[in-house]
């Protein structure tokens, strides 16, 4: 195997060591509402960057959760890092982490930057590292929990000294481009192969999506793999996997239109499938579920007369019960 330099310093084998390779094919996942997203084909080598593009709704959340072990595909296999999916999501979830996902892994906006960072060293500690390290001199692990620290803030480029506060800024207070630098930080912390950022360009300006998308090239030069959501293609992307391809013709069927696009109903349905799906992969990755099909639809609006309120205030559905009791005290001859 060769090792020759990337250009950033680390060889080729070191790349691959570090690293993810993430592979799919025909990759679906189906919630409650209807598919979120099908017929993914992903061929991504160690340290690359990877575009999930595509608008909202069309199921660019819920992959990016698949593809780290958050959510249960349905169809399709994919294999991330030598691990089969959905086999072995567990695995996956060992090795990979989650940046900024909406709803999954928010920042707390009452934390302070350190507060973030001193909780993200302590979980490493807990769940990711050696239990020998417990063993160690705390004066020992304080230094080493410091120069991890370090150099995950180096890697996402955020440094503390142009903060309103320092280390001491609370994240309320934070822009945009801050709080996506530290979301960074804070997983490459547990030094990941494989890491998740969500939204990477949303409410960005063109001088803050060209940094934030360098900072993401930066980290996948280092020899992590990335995967990033987004509406645009950014030009620093080595791989794009466009989410509107795989569900145009995503109906029950599994067929589109004869010309291959989604007419305007079916796109609408489409969209209204994904946004679900996308609410739905939130709330189940937070709870640790990793099901789309966990969740329930929500309840349609009952109409006036069923179930519903009157315009005299009085509940309908009461009113039917009331009326179907006298009813059958008529019918026993009871009074």
């Amino acid at each position: 195997m060769k090792s020759a330099d990337n250009g950033t310093g680390t060889t080729g084998a070191e790349v691959s060591r570090l690293g993810a390779a993430v592979r799919a094919e025909g990759f679906g996942l189906k919630g409650p509402r209807g598919w979120a997203f099908r017929g993914i084909d992903v061929d991504a080598a160690p340290g690359s960057l990877v575009a999930l593009a595509g608008p909202s709704g069309s199921g660019r959340t819920c992959l990016l959760l698949a593809l780290t072990g958050r959510m249960k595909a349905a169809e399709g296999y994919a294999e991330v890092g030598g691990v089969r999916l959905p086999r072995r999501m567990a695995a996956v979830r060992r090795f990979s982490a989650l940046a900024h996902v909406p709803g999954v892994s928010d920042l707390d906006p009452a934390f302070t930057v350190a507060e973030h960072l001193r909780e993200a060293a302590l979980l490493r500690l807990r769940f990711s590292g050696s239990p020998l390290a417990l063993l160690r001199p705390r004066g020992g692990r304080a230094a080493g929990n410091r120069r991890r620290m370090e150099a995950a803030l180096e890697a996402a480029g955020l440094d503390l000294e142009t903060l309103p506060k320092g280390e001491r800024t609370s994240v309320r207070d934070l822009e945009r481009l801050e709080a996506l630098r530290l979301s960074v930080a804070l997983a490459l912390v547990g030094a990941p192969r494989l890491l998740a950022v969500d939204d990477t360009d949303l409410k960005l300006g063109d001088g803050e999506e060209a940094a934030a998308w360098s900072m993401l090239r930066s980290v996948a030069d280092s020899g992590v793999t990335v995967l990033a959501v987004c509406t645009e293609v950014p030009d620093e992307a080595d791989v794009v996997v466009r989410t509107t391809d795989a569900g145009a013709g995503a109906k029950g069927d599994g067929e589109g239109p004869e010309d291959g696009k989604a007419g305007a109903g079916e796109a609408a349905a489409s969209d209204d499938a994904g946004e679900a799906a996308s609410d739905d992969a939130r709330e189940a990755a937070s709870e640790g579920a990793g099901k789309a099909g966990e969740i329930r639809p929500e309840a349609e609006e009952p109409r006036r007369g069923e179930g519903g309120t009157g315009e005299d205030g009085k509940d309908g559905k009461d009113q039917d019960d009331k009326e179907g009791a006298a009813d059958a005290i008529a019918e026993t001859g009871r009074a």
